[in-house]
């Protein structure tokens, strides 16, 4: 086993390990920190698979905009700190679920590649990941940023219901 491998192993345990973290924790706040985590491990991920373009939007799109989306929007709302994300008593039912679903996925995984190697340099070039992202994907992303705006303006609204005008 390379030292890559072992780079990659440790990246891969900690990005599952905040994961659970962040589904885990009983502050809402702490869990869109977890998810920072999380997806900053996923970038290191990328980086280790010889993607770099994809861990900076990794990290610029998801760490960079979301996470902070989901922060601006709990402060906004002023949720008290006593709010827990459990909501309901279906929490080892979902468990179980999740890890059914991991593993069928995880299964589904190996024999797909059957024991195959990805070699480091058969990823597109950046020219072409940037023809794709704005030939093929443009409409997806003007989707996710008016959707990630109608969130922001939501919480806004929100948050000045309760106050007089």
């Amino acid at each position: 086993m390379s030292a890559t491998e072992v780079v990659f192993l440790l990246f891969a345990a900690l990005a599952v390990g905040s994961a659970l973290l962040a589904m885990t924790t009983s502050q809402l706040v702490h869990s869109a920190l977890w998810l920072v985590v999380t997806l900053g491990a996923v970038a290191g991920c990328f980086v280790l698979m010889t993607a770099e373009f994809v861990a900076w939007v990794q990290v610029l799109v998801y760490v960079g905009s979301v996470v902070v989306l989901v922060i601006f929007a709990l402060m906004l709302t002023r949720q008290q700190s006593t709010i827990s994300a459990e909501v309901t008593g279906n929490r080892w039912t979902a468990a179980v679920l999740g890890l059914v679903a991991a593993v069928g996925l995880g299964a589904t995984v190996v024999s797909g590649f059957h024991g195959e190697r990805i070699e480091g340099r058969r990823i597109g070039t950046a020219r072409s990941l940037g023809d794709a992202l704005f030939n093929d994907w443009v409409l997806p992303f003007e989707i996710l940023s008016g959707v990630l705006l109608a969130a922001l303006v939501g919480a806004i609204v929100i948050s000045r219901s309760g106050t007089e005008r």
